[in-house]
């Protein structure tokens, strides 16, 4: 890279930075640490709603999933506005009313205790593994473009985030996912323009070659749970929606930043409209470079090259000083826009679910305190882990551990269904309904997961239990894990007697209230 390219970089990172500083002065209680006081236009929360969700795996993945095949991985986005246009309406305000902070007090209000810690420590342990993930595959991909180590890169990411959550909160992290998005969508932007005029022939000659081998596409389309398919992405997709936008903490937060219902909800479509299109685009570049490495005169690839490392690579060799750099700044800021929320929301529930729910009379300072405490400890952990990963290779005893946290956050979404759909399901039948996931989960996990515990490059299933292992797609296994809670949760609810939830506390109190305002 040109030196041009590394202050592009660096810029885009001391700009994090800065952010940080700037809003820091403002950050005197949790409100305004954690939900900016909820005080933010719409347009932006709505913007830092797609920044969170468009990472630097999307950035990656989706041009390399293309190039090796087709779109069908972006069934799974098109589910999310299909399952949510009409649902927003009802999250959003559902989860403004109820709760203080955590996603997960609704949870408790509707569960009682033990739901809320279920489900705050499996998002915890979810999204801590994956800001881990992120942290090392955005760091390797970095690193071959920086010619950097990349332990530096981590270390240097990792202080980054640090620094940018720990002192600007909530309002930094919005403002700063509103410029890191802008910078995703323009590096996604000139990657198609130079792509399309790049071959000989230009864009129609792009689209040609796309046809003839099938690859704008979102198949197969057979009737089958076992292999990856248009099926199987579309019932992924659906509990995806549910779960990003009803479970999981990094969206909820984002609610009670919003000034009013109204924005909130305006927020909720902006995030989910603008992910969509930009998921589509990446998609389009992993098309357009197969195209382009396949036209008459294209450069020759590395031989053994893999798909998903063709996207790095056309960045590295083909693109101009100063656009490469654009690109390389674009990437650092989509793991800086969805890691720095992680950050926050893990502090956040910490706080709200555990320290505050637990310690007697905290004061508000004594809060905030304990929220900064632990946005340092989870960066550092995350930062740990992503260590662990450069050092193992991502295999071995962090595969194992990984698959451990599937089995013990089990069912979330269907939690979530049935406290929202039904106010015949109570306490009890939904701990039948967890414990039924939780052991599902564990046969499935353990049955189709095969790792290199020995490190000499041998996988093993972690349970082998011959024809009776799980062989379904492994992304049907949040799906039936989902389905088992709603299912057995609701069924066991009818032996026991006891009074029927709040209408406030379900969808029902929202057609109650929708109706008396019409009246």
């Amino acid at each position: 890279m040109h030196w041009i390219d590394y202050v592009i970089v660096l810029a885009s990172i001391l700009a994090a930075i800065g952010a940080g500083l700037f809003f820091a002065h403002k950050q005197k209680d949790t409100s305004a640490y954690f939900a900016a006081s909820g005080k933010i236009p719409a347009w932006a929360v709505g913007m830092s709603i797609f920044a969170t969700l468009i990472s630097s795996v999307t950035f990656l993945a989706y041009p390399g999933a293309a190039y090796g095949g087709n779109w069908i991985l972006l069934v799974q986005g098109l589910m999310v506005p299909v399952v949510l246009v009409a649902l927003i309406g009802v999250i959003v305000p559902l989860f403004r009313k109820v709760i203080r902070l955590s996603t997960y007090e609704y949870f408790e209000r509707r569960f009682g205790l033990f739901a809320r810690l279920y489900s705050s420590v499996a998002f915890t342990l979810s999204h801590f593994s994956k800001s881990g993930t992120v942290f090392f595959l955005v760091s390797m991909a970095l690193a071959t473009f920086l010619g950097i180590d990349i332990y530096t890169i981590v270390l240097v990411l990792g202080i980054t985030i640090i620094i940018l959550t720990l002192l600007g909160g909530m309002e930094a992290i919005v403002w700063m996912d509103v410029a890191q998005g802008m910078l995703l969508i323009g590096g996604g932007v000139i990657c198609v323009a130079v792509l399309l005029f790049l071959p000989e022939g230009g864009p129609s000659e792009v689209m040609r070659i796309a046809t003839d081998n099938n690859k704008i596409d979102f198949g197969p389309y057979d009737w089958d749970l076992v292999d990856l398919t248009f099926l199987v992405m579309v019932l992924n997709g659906i509990f995806y929606a549910l779960q990003k936008y009803g479970t999981d903490q990094t969206i909820v937060q984002r609610y009670l930043a919003a000034k009013n219902d109204r924005e909130a909800k305006k927020a909720a479509y902006i995030g989910v409209l603008m992910s969509v299109p930009i998921w589509a685009l990446f998609m389009f570049i992993g098309t357009c470079l197969f195209a382009y490495y396949h036209t008459a005169g294209a450069p020759v690839l590395p031989d053994g090259i893999k798909a998903d490392e063709v996207f790095p690579y056309f960045i590295a060799h083909e693109l101009p000083i100063g656009i490469r750099g654009l690109i390389v700044a674009a990437l650092a800021a989509a793991a800086i826009s969805s890691l720095d929320s992680d950050l926050n929301c893990i502090s956040a529930i910490a706080v709200q679910d555990y320290y505050a729910r637990f310690k007697k009379n905290p004061t508000d300072r004594q809060k905030l305190r304990f929220g900064r405490w632990m946005v340092v400890l989870s960066g550092i952990g995350a930062v740990g882990v992503a260590c662990l990963y450069v050092s193992w290779g991502g295999e071995g005893v962090l595969g194992a551990l990984f698959s451990l946290y599937a089995i013990f956050s089990a069912g979330i979404v269907g939690i979530f269904m049935l406290g929202l759909f039904s106010r015949r399901a109570n306490k009890q039948g939904l701990y039948i309904g967890i414990a039924a996931a939780v052991i599902f989960t564990a046969y499935a996990v353990l049955t189709s997961t095969k790792v290199d515990m020995n490190g000499d490059g041998t996988k093993e299933t972690l349970l082998n239990l011959g024809e009776w292992n799980f062989t379904h797609h492994k992304y049907m296994l949040g799906v039936y894990s989902h389905l088992i809670v709603l299912v057995v949760g609701y069924l066991a609810s009818f032996f026991f007697k006891t009074p029927k939830a709040p209408k406030e506390l379900t969808i029902y109190g929202y057609f109650e209230a929708k109706k008396k305002k019409r009246a």
